[in-house]
C-alpha cells in the first residue's frame, strides 16, 4: 500500500516531534523550513569560535521528552541535566543573591530575615499550585476540543475550589501568600516564562511555581539546548526524512475543502496528502490562506506576547563567581504593573536574565573564555516598531551586567551578535515579534486558541505555540501528539 504524504512546514520542536511520530506510524514525512537550519526558537548561533543557543535555555517536564521518545520506539537520545539551584537571582541593591533550591529548607533561610514564616508559606503556595496543576493538566492541556460544549464538558470536571484564581492576576495570587518584596518578586518570576508578565498574567499560571519546585524542576541539555534539535534531525535524516531549508511558503493552491499543494517562494509546488503548519497558526491563516477572520486588522487586535531583545557575547574573559543561570531584577520591577509598553529601554531594566553557557559546557567557548546569552523582555513591534536605538539600550544592559558584577566587560567582548524583535519576525516568522506568540489570556486558551485543525481545509492541521495547548517546549511535544492524532481520525473516519 502507498504511503501516505504528509508536509510539515516549519522544523520547531512541534513539527520535528510530529514528523518523528508520522515516520513512526509510517507516514512519508517531508519537512520544509524557511531558516538554514532546524529548531525554530530553539535555535545556535556557531560564530567566533563561541556556541550560544538562541531560544530556551532549560527546560520542564522532562517525562514528556521520555515518553515521546519511548513512543517512537527511541531512548532519549542527548543527556538531560537537573539543575539545583534552578536559577539564581539578584536583586538591585543587594550584594547577595537568591539561590532558587528545590530543597524548600534550604531555600527558606535564605528568605528569614525578611519573610517570617517562609518554609510554611512556600508549602502552602506549592500545595495548592500543585492541586491546581493535577486537576487540570491532564483534562485541559493534554485533549483535542472540537468545539466550546467539548471544552465546558472538561472544565466541568474540574473542582471548584480552583475558580477564585481565575479571577485574579498571577501577581495577585502571589501576594495572597507572601508579604515580603523580595518573596514577592523572585517567587513571581515564573510567571515572565509565558511571554507576559507576572502582572497580567493569569493566576493559574501559578501552577507553574508546582512544577518547578516539585514536580520535576528544570533541566539543562550535555552540549547546550540545541542538542535537542540536533538528536531530533539526525534521527529523521536516518529514517529517511527529507528537511528542505531555505524554503518560505508564501501561498498555496486547493479545492473547496482540501489543501493541495503549498507554494514557496520560487514558485515551485510542494504536494501531499496532509498537511501540517508549524508556523504561526494564527499569522499563517491569514497572511498565506489569506482568512478574513485572520486579516491583519484582526491579528492586530489580538493579544500578543512581549518580543524579546537577545545579546550573544563571547568574552575573552572567565566569570567565576556568576552561575549557568541569573536572573537580574531592578529597583523598579512593579514598574510592569502600568507601563510594560512605554518602559524607558535605555533607563533601569526591571527584569533581564543571562545565560552563561559555557559555565557547564566549556566546549561553547574557546579556553578562558565564556558564551552569554542576555535576554530582555522588549515591547513587541505593535509597540515598538523602531530598533533604531538597539545599541544604546543593548549598551545599558551590559552596563548594568558590569555594574553588578563589579568587573567591565565591554574590554573583553571578542564577539557580539543582537536580535531584535525585528530579528525575531524576519528570521522565525514570528508576528510582531512576539517571543511566544499568542498571549495565554482567558480568551486565547484551549478551545478560543487557533484550532489546531483547518476550519476549510479538512486535511490541514497546526502544531506549536500559537495553538494549542499553547507555549514551551513541552508543550511543543504535546502539541505534536495531539496534531498527529487528529492526522490518525481524519485517516480512520
Amino acid at each position: 500500500m502507498t504511503k501516505k504524504k504528509v508536509i510539515i512546514v516549519g522544523s520547531g520542536v512541534a513539527g520535528l516531534a510530529s514528523a518523528l511520530r508520522l515516520n513512526h506510524a509510517g507516514y512519508e514525512v517531508v519537512v520544509i523550513e524557511k531558516h538554514h537550519q532546524a529548531g525554530g526558537r530553539l535555535n545556535r548561533i556557531v560564530k567566533d569560535g563561541f556556541t550560544f543557543d538562541t531560544g530556551p535555555s532549560f527546560f520542564s517536564m522532562s517525562y514528556e521528552f521520555r515518553s515521546f521518545f519511548k513512543e517512537c520506539g527511541l531512548d532519549l537520545p542527548f543527556e538531560a541535566i537537573a539543575l539545583d539551584p534552578l536559577y539564581t537571582v539578584h536583586l538591585a541593591g543587594s550584594d547577595t543573591p537568591y539561590h532558587l533550591y528545590k530543597d524548600i529548607q534550604k531555600l527558606s533561610k535564605q528568605f528569614e530575615a525578611v519573610e517570617p514564616d517562609f518554609e510554611k508559606k512556600m508549602n502552602h503556595y506549592l500545595s495548592k499550585s500543585g492541586k491546581l496543576f493535577h486537576d487540570t493538566f491532564n483534562p485541559v492541556i493534554r485533549n483535542n476540543f472540537d468545539n466550546l460544549f467539548q471544552y465546558v464538558q472538561k472544565l466541568a470536571r474540574v473542582n471548584l475550589i480552583h475558580v477564585p484564581v481565575l479571577t485574579r492576576t498571577f501577581w495577585e495570587e502571589i501576594c495572597r501568600h507572601f508579604d515580603s518584596k523580595e518573596a514577592r518578586e523572585i517567587i513571581s518570576l515564573v510567571g515572565f516564562f509565558l511571554g507576559r508578565t507576572p502582572f497580567d498574567t493569569m493566576g493559574i499560571y501559578s501552577l507553574l511555581s508546582y512544577t518547578e519546585f516539585v514536580h520535576d524542576g528544570y533541566y539543562n541539555v550535555k552540549g547546550g539546548m540545541y542538542e535537542i534539535v540536533h538528536s531530533m534531525v539526525k534521527i529523521l535524516e536516518q529514517r529517511g526524512v527529507q528537511i528542505q531549508y531555505n524554503t518560505e511558503i508564501v501561498s498555496h493552491t486547493s479545492t473547496t475543502n482540501q489543501l493541495t499543494a503549498v507554494i514557496d517562494q520560487h514558485g515551485n509546488a510542494h504536494t501531499a496528502d496532509h498537511f501540517i503548519i508549524n508556523s504561526d497558526a494564527a499569522a499563517f491563516r491569514g497572511e498565506v490562506f489569506g482568512r478574513k477572520s485572520y486579516s491583519k486588522k484582526k491579528l492586530d487586535k489580538m493579544s500578543w506576547t512581549m518580543g524579546y531583545l537577545t545579546i550573544y557575547l563571547g568574552i575573552n574573559i572567565k566569570l567565576k563567581d556568576i552561575n549557568h543561570h541569573n536572573y537580574y531584577l531592578g529597583s523598579n520591577y512593579e514598574q510592569y504593573k502600568s507601563d510594560v509598553k512605554n518602559h524607558d529601554l535605555k533607563g533601569e531594566k526591571p527584569y533581564y536574565y543571562v545565560n552563561v553557557l559555557s559555565k557547564n559546557n566549556p566546549d561553547c567557548a574557546p579556553e578562558g573564555c565564556e558564551s552569554l546569552f542576555f535576554v530582555c523582555p522588549v515591547p513587541n513591534l505593535n509597540d515598538k516598531p523602531n530598533w533604531d536605538d538597539q545599541n544604546e539600550i543593548v549598551d545599558s544592559l551590559i552596563r548594568d551586567f558590569s555594574e553588578r558584577n563589579g568587573i567591565d566587560i565591554f574590554p573583553s567582548i571578542i564577539s557580539k551578535t543582537v536580535y531584535t524583535p525585528l530579528d525575531w519576525k524576519s528570521q522565525f516568522n514570528l508576528y510582531h515579534g512576539s517571543g511566544l506568540s499568542l498571549s495565554p489570556s482567558m480568551f486565547q486558551i484551549g478551545v478560543f486558541r487557533p484550532k489546531n485543525f483547518d476550519e476549510v481545509y479538512s486535511n490541514t492541521f497546526y502544531a506549536g505555540a500559537s495553538t494549542v495547548p499553547g507555549s514551551g517546549i513541552p508543550m511543543a511535544l504535546i502539541s505534536a501528539e495531539l496534531v498527529c492524532k487528529r492526522v490518525y481520525a481524519f485517516d480512520n473516519a
